[in-house]
């Protein structure tokens, strides 16, 4: 089991527990074996006059302390070489509803990032800013702008319903000024919120970051917060229903192997979460019926979107190559989205352009099991691949997201056909 405490600077202990990991949440660590979480955000907040109630506050502190615990407890360690047993400390003002919905959070998290999570949570955290003046903001839904193609989408589709959507980033390596470039061709530029994890660990950071979204998620609830006037209100999150449903490819990528981090269960725990903590604000994902290239070819503005989607980013690899990869599974649902839109694609350029070069060296494992994956359903039908990944469905969708796997499969089958991986 590998512990990790997220506390205050003021609340830490003279004399830390061997083998545990340690944060300072807000503020720089003034010891050199303590790390900090979030040390630019108490300013940023100041800065832009987001003032957050206590229970989105305390979400995001609990979130951002996710998200330092996923980054400091190295995969590779552990017995299966993925699954991990985190045990993490996180300190609250208000930590009593949380320990009522202990149970629930460690499942919500367990689906997410595939560990077993032994959370606490603790009085002694540190206090939420406070304004009698807090910012107005002429906004009247929450929009996730992450950078990517569905966001984009989701953010032209709003503008061009006439809503002002107050569009929040996570800040990701590489992709800020895309991301302020956005909301600033949209009419948002005064309705943007870009914030940062900003870890400073005294620890190996592990690469997997499967609990990243729950920060986004975080950023959210404080940004909902700012609209207290709004009533309903929604946060929109705008990921095609392909990749939210995210079925394994082959049995090797059941489980945490495949993400989580728009699958209808995981927002259906996050949901019920929120309300608990009496965060008022309902998620919505637009393009849950959809496959990526259906949202493309449904947009309420094409000229907006063909001039802004040059910019957008796919490829989970692109913060290590500055540089989209051309050939991981998000890299060919993008490809295969712009095919089933008959758009060329507009991507200035990929690390690896040619799938069918790639292939000899041995790099091309989403290029293979996505071509094996397209052929079984192709030959067996679509419960070869879908057969129990849609039993957490209602009767009257699951038709719904059945349709979507088999669009969604087929757009990529389509394209790989188109370049003769087929």
């Amino acid at each position: 089991m590998s512990r990790v405490i997220c506390v205050p600077q003021q609340v830490l202990p003279t004399q830390l527990e061997r083998g545990a990991v340690y944060y300072s949440m807000y503020t720089h660590s003034q010891r050199q074996d303590v790390g900090s979480v979030a040390t630019g955000l108490l300013d940023d907040l100041e800065f832009k006059g987001v003032y957050p109630s206590l229970a989105a506050w305390d979400f995001v502190t609990f979130a951002l302390s996710v998200g330092a615990a996923d980054l400091a407890v190295p995969r590779g360690t552990s017995a299966d070489g993925w699954t991990r047993i985190i045990e993490l400390d996180v300190a609250l003002q208000n930590p009593a509803p949380f320990m009522l919905k202990q149970r629930h959070i460690e499942e919500m998290l367990r689906l997410l990032t595939g560990d077993f999570w032994h959370l606490r949570f603790l009085d002694g955290g540190r206090a939420r800013p406070q304004s009698t003046a807090p910012a107005r903001f002429d906004a009247d839904c929450v929009s996730l702008l992450s950078g990517g193609m569905d966001s984009l989408v989701g953010a032209i589709d709003l503008t061009a319903m006439g809503r002002k959507p107050l569009f929040v980033s996570q800040l990701v390596k590489g992709n800020k000024e895309d991301q302020h470039y956005f909301a600033r061709k949209l009419g948002g530029a005064d309705r943007h919120l870009l914030w940062n994890i900003n870890v400073r660990s005294t620890v190996e950071h592990e690469l997997s970051t499967r609990a990243r979204s729950i920060v986004f998620y975080g950023f959210a609830a404080m940004a909902a917060s700012a609209l207290p006037d709004v009533a309903p209100l929604y946060v929109y999150v705008p990921e095609n229903g392909f990749i939210s449903l995210n079925i394994p490819l082959n049995p090797g990528r059941m489980g945490s192997l495949s993400t989580k981090t728009t699958h209808p269960v995981f927002l259906k725990h996050l949901q019920e979460l929120w309300t608990a903590l009496g965060i008022a604000a309902t998620l919505h994902t637009p393009y849950k019926y959809l496959t990526k290239g259906e949202v493309l070819l449904n947009c309420r503005d094409q000229p907006q979107m063909g001039l802004l989607m040059p910019r957008t980013t796919s490829c989970g690899k692109y913060g290590r190559l500055n540089q989209q990869c051309g050939r991981c599974f998000p890299c060919l649902v993008r490809k295969a989205a712009f095919f089933r839109a008959g758009m060329p694609d507009p991507t200035p350029s990929y690390f690896y352009d040619d799938l069918q070069s790639a292939a000899p060296a041995g790099n091309a494992n989403d290029t293979n099991a996505v071509a094996i994956a397209y052929l079984r359903y192709r030959n067996e039908g679509i419960r070869s691949l879908a057969a129990g990944a849609l039993t957490f469905a209602p009767t009257s969708e699951r038709a719904a997201y059945q349709r979507v796997v088999e669009a969604g499969i087929s757009e990529l089958g389509a394209y790989l056909m188109h370049e003769g991986i087929i």
